[in-house]
């Protein structure tokens, strides 16, 4: 009896031991950006081109201050990460302004790795969707395309990821609404995400989701894939397809995204883009083309970001300084972007 007890204690004390050490906790990790911009207008309307963010003409301008915290405890895990000014705020989402609120979340949820395989993420995130996001450190170019401005921003909802190997993993969930803390129609999207990284430097993401959007119900497929062909060579191609129900429209488009590095230092990118909206009853869709070409130089945690944007319609939605509508308009923009 005595030797059993005796054999029993080291044990536990293993146990006990093993159990502490899964629940170390990782250290707290604080990261986050800074950005501010001076954008010229070619026809002097900070509005011409109607994409997200950079709207001022001939202005020093601020971004957003963002602010992000991440820890990892054993096999639970949060994000938690705060936006402050006009890219991160009212241009974001609108739940922020009308609040009066002067932040906006831009992720928050928690995560739970059940194996090593298979985990689930709830709360409010980044959208899945797409190839730009509303952080400028996460972008090449600082102006946004016609993709990013009517896809999803923001999707609140709860998913599952199963990896079944190291180049193939799927994510399904359910989600509310698009860019609201709280669904105003209850839980009501589905959406998945297929990645594949079938070779080194290479890696393709199938999206879908179909659901309560802005504008009512629909439905948008989405690929999104970048290839670093070389250390200075990367090609990125973002393509989509939404179609809302009840024949209510919708778009399509692709978005191309070559970028070179000339140096650790320096880079030279281009955005080419086709974005097409679709027919609603007797209004016929419209088609857009956009040229982007874009720098990227680096000093530390600091890039400068000088950029020229030509954008063209047949339509002749934009308009020229004397008012008269035009089919082509044109902005230069210098950022500065610093992330810590």
């Amino acid at each position: 009896m005595k030797l059993k007890s005796l054999l029993i204690i080291p044990a536990l004390v293993g146990t006990y031991a093993a159990r502490a050490q899964e629940a170390v906790p990782s250290p707290l990790e604080f990261s986050g950006s800074v950005d501010t911009y001076y954008k010229y207008d070619f026809a002097q309307r900070g509005d011409n081109i109607s994409t997200s963010f950079a709207n001022d003409h001939n202005s020093v301008s601020i971004g957003m201050l963002d602010l992000a915290l991440k820890k990892k405890t054993g096999k639970a895990s949060f994000v938690g990460e705060l936006s402050f000014g006009p890219r991160g705020q009212s241009q974001s989402i609108p739940d922020a302004a009308n609040n009066g609120s002067s932040f906006h979340i831009q992720n928050l949820y928690v995560n739970y790795d059940f194996t090593d395989k298979f985990s689930m993420t709830a709360g409010y995130m980044g959208t899945f969707i797409g190839y730009e996001v509303i952080s400028p450190v996460g972008n090449f170019n600082y102006s946004t395309s016609y993709l990013f401005t009517n896809g999803p921003f923001q999707n609140a909802g709860i998913k599952g990821t199963y990896k079944f190997t190291d180049k193939i993993s799927l994510m399904a969930g359910l989600f509310n609404d698009w860019n609201v803390y709280k669904a105003t129609r209850g839980v009501s999207s589905v959406g998945g995400q297929l990645t594949v990284s079938p070779l080194e430097g290479w890696t393709a993401y199938l999206n879908v989701l179909s659901g309560a959007d802005p504008n009512g119900y629909g439905t948008i497929e989405d690929l999104t894939t970048a290839y670093q062909i070389n250390p200075k060579f990367k090609l990125g191609l973002n393509a989509a397809n939404y179609d809302a129900n009840n024949n209510a429209g919708g778009y399509a488009g692709v978005a191309l995204y070559p970028q070179y590095s000339v140096t650790d230092a320096i880079a030279v990118g281009l955005r080419g883009e086709y974005f097409k909206t679709k027919d609603v009853g007797n209004v016929t869709g419209t088609s857009y083309t956009g040229v982007t070409l874009t720098a990227n130089l680096k000093s530390g945690g600091l890039t400068f970001i000088p950029e020229v944007r030509l954008d063209h319609n047949g339509d002749k939605p934009f308009v020229d300084k004397g008012g008269v509508s035009v089919p082509n308009a044109g902005q230069f923009s210098v950022a500065a972007v610093y992330a810590f």
